[in-house]
């Protein structure tokens, strides 16, 4: 896959702005014309950097639910979960799929972070039906008091992440589309596990 250039990261940067902003415009700043720019974004969207133009709500300005930081500890890997799911992969599509969560993180030493927003009082019975099945040893739950994300997409802030270990993806990546998604690799080896474990999860093994 090709390296994002300045032009793309500004393009990326005038776009987060302003979505709405006319192709004719973002041309006039970084010096190129409409349709050159429409090209640009278009590249960008079939290589999975964009991913549609949405609204991006502030779950904080509508006061929906208590914020929370849940940090999760997994078992060791012989306790892995009855379907043969790692417990990490486990925990980590149940937030996905949980609408009260908005960021998820993996630390370096294979443990769970989750950022939620919990509707009602009892967060810890949240937490329990949330993981409920999966082998987690321990977690804890911080109240937050006080939350900022800023995300940048400015210089070497910006980078395409592995779909399969997060790492970041260089010029020597793999990208490749299943089902309709387009996903990126760091490395040869991780697109092959997951491929193979899509193929699992596919054939229900």
């Amino acid at each position: 896959m090709r390296d994002l250039d300045e032009t793309d990261l500004e393009i990326l940067s005038l776009l987060a702005a302003n979505a709405r902003r006319p192709f004719s415009e973002i041309g006039e700043r970084v010096g190129l014309s409409g349709p050159a720019v429409s090209d640009r974004v278009t590249r960008l969207e079939e290589s999975g950097v964009i991913e549609g133009f949405t609204l991006d709500v502030d779950r904080t300005m509508l006061r929906a639910g208590v914020p929370v930081m849940i940090d999760l500890e997994f078992a060791a890997a012989e306790a892995a979960s009855t379907d043969g799911v790692d417990p990490l992969d486990a925990a980590r599509e149940r937030a996905r799929d949980a609408d009260a969560v908005e960021h998820i993180f993996v630390t370096a030493e294979g443990d769970l972070r989750v950022y939620a927003r919990v509707e009602g009082r009892n967060v810890r019975e949240w937490v329990r039906r949330l993981f409920d099945g999966v082998p987690v040893a321990d977690y804890a739950v911080t109240l937050v008091d006080e939350f900022e994300w800023t995300p940048s997409i400015e210089g070497v802030e910006f980078a395409l992440t592995c779909a399969e270990c997060s790492n970041t993806v260089d010029s020597e990546g793999e990208t490749t589309r299943i089902d309709g998604e387009v996903y990126h690799f760091c490395c040869p080896s991780c697109l092959s596990r997951f491929q193979e474990r899509y193929r699992r999860l596919e054939d229900g093994v």
